[in-house]
């Protein structure tokens, strides 16, 4: 086939410098012939070049969708009824793609996935083997095998990539060869081991036809060794941290430079789901949506608003290498009740051992001990009228059940967040006075080491649309059911 093509393409090419030395001479058009030099082909090879042909051009169309597509969205729910505090996320990697749920976590650099240790170890060189580490504490539900997949490749320990770009990786480099190791490890102790590649992600495109689409060269931790409560129900991490190796700054560079996510009541039941959305999303649009409160499902993106949305508020993305691979807002306050408390400035200032960050991986909002301090007291006189019980490990808790039986009907302070840029956090008083256990209510805070950085954890976020702006170092937030 190749060489019939090209025999046409000479004759053709030859016949077009005669045709246009003779047009030109005479001030004419060129008119040429197109001659079948080869033997006619057969029906049925026609039909099966036309085939090959298709193939081609619908390979062609699926990548310039992924190129031209505004943005793409996961699901995401609450791990509630897993009986963790964390969101988790539906995530395709491989080819073909292994579904996954993994954490959400704002927190994360590595994208990791728990993995067939016997496939991990295939897919190195057989010397490399004995390297890997310890067999994972329990047999996981789903597990990654990359022996599986046509398109996972092994980082190399003595990559540049594996060196210098992965904070987290060892430094044992046995041969040029050996997969790169790493040992990542979370503030709360818990941690994951295994070795680091590349694969492709499979994502669902938005809009009103359903398109899929890989995102290609997605830092993928094949973890082999874990440890942590939080990783018994979910099969791994997302990671959703600023860092230049995160699946976040990997899709949002392709997708708009942004992310957002709106995460549902934390006691929210299973079926109870919202998006991860990577690009522009229709809820922060200057399109008053048909309803006063945004909603979070995907749709054809219209041009976003990056400040006049309804009811959308903004405030600078502090992205300071102290806090990576977290978020850090500047806070100027916390009042209640309408009266802003008294808290040392240096408690929200990164130069002076503070600062304030979000994080999706953490569920209860710690504040450093000056600024916890303050807003229980404020919280818990207005409380004071409610009985005190004990309930580890919180400080303040209330009996809420009346004589009768039924809730009691007490007024709850109005707590509020105050951001650079006049944007306030105002989240419904169930997020930090929080259902501990039937009948009682606790001031859902913790009390952090100062210095030290105060997190806002996700149930103060729970119930808002959260943009991350990443190309214009922007969080956008609003109220939301984030129900689709």
């Amino acid at each position: 086939m190749a060489g019939r093509r090209r025999v046409v393409v000479l004759v053709v090419a030859a016949a077009l410098l005669v045709a246009v030395a003779s047009a030109g001479a005479s001030g004419k058009s060129a008119r040429f012939e197109l001659l079948r030099l080869a033997p006619a082909a057969s029906l049925a090879d026609l039909a099966r070049m036309d085939r090959e042909r298709m193939a081609f051009i619908s390979s062609r169309g699926r990548r310039r969708a992924a190129e031209t597509a505004s943005a793409f969205a996961m699901p995401l729910s609450s791990g509630a009824y897993t009986g963790t505090g964390q969101y988790f996320v539906r995530f395709r990697v491989g080819t073909p793609a292994q579904p996954f749920l993994l954490v959400a976590d704002t927190g994360s650099d590595l994208t990791w996935v728990k993995c067939h240790r016997a496939a991990a170890a295939a897919s190195a060189s057989p010397r490399n083997a004995s390297s890997l580490p310890a067999p994972a504490p329990a047999s996981p539900r789903r597990t990654f095998r990359p022996d599986k997949s046509r398109t996972w490749a092994p980082i190399p320990c003595s990559s540049a990539t594996c060196r210098e770009s992965l904070p987290f990786s060892l430094a044992a480099c046995a041969t040029p060869a050996n997969p790169c190791a790493y040992d990542y490890r979370y503030k709360d102790g818990s941690a994951a081991r295994g070795t680091v590649g590349v694969d492709s992600a499979t994502i669902a495109l938005s809009g009103r036809a359903a398109r899929k689409a890989k995102l290609r060269g997605v830092v993928l931790g094949c973890t082999t060794s874990y440890n942590g409560q939080s990783f018994l129900a979910s099969d791994g991490v997302l990671s959703l941290g600023y860092s230049n190796i995160s699946f976040a700054s990997r899709a949002a560079s392709r997708f708009g430079g942004r992310f957002s996510y709106c995460l549902v009541d934390h006691l929210a039941p299973r079926n109870a789901t919202s998006y991860l959305t990577f690009g522009p999303n229709p809820a922060f649009s200057s399109r008053r949506p048909s309803e006063g409160i945004a909603s979070c499902k995907p749709a054809p993106a219209p041009t976003p608003a990056p400040a006049g949305a309804p009811g959308a508020r903004q405030t600078p993305l502090v992205l300071d290498h102290r806090t990576r691979p977290f978020y850090a807002v500047t806070v100027k306050g916390v009042s209640v009740a309408g009266e802003l408390l008294k808290i040392p400035r240096a408690v929200w200032d990164v130069e002076q051992g503070g600062g304030a960050i979000l994080d999706s991986g953490t569920s209860l909002t710690m504040l450093a001990k000056p600024a916890y301090r303050a807003v229980v007291a404020a919280l818990s006189k207005r409380l004071a009228g409610l009985p005190r019980v004990t309930m580890d490990p919180f400080d303040y808790c209330y009996n809420w059940t009346s004589p009768s039986g039924s809730d009691v009907a007490a007024p709850l302070p109005m707590l509020a967040v105050h951001f650079a840029g006049s944007a306030r956090l105002e989240p419904p008083a169930k997020s930090y006075v929080i259902d501990a256990a039937p009948g009682v209510k606790c001031i859902g805070l913790q009390e952090g080491p100062w210095p030290g950085l105060s997190v806002i954890g996700n149930i103060l976020q729970q119930e808002h649309l959260w943009e991350y702006d990443l190309k214009n170092r922007r969080l956008r937030f609003k109220r939301s059911r984030c129900m689709h």
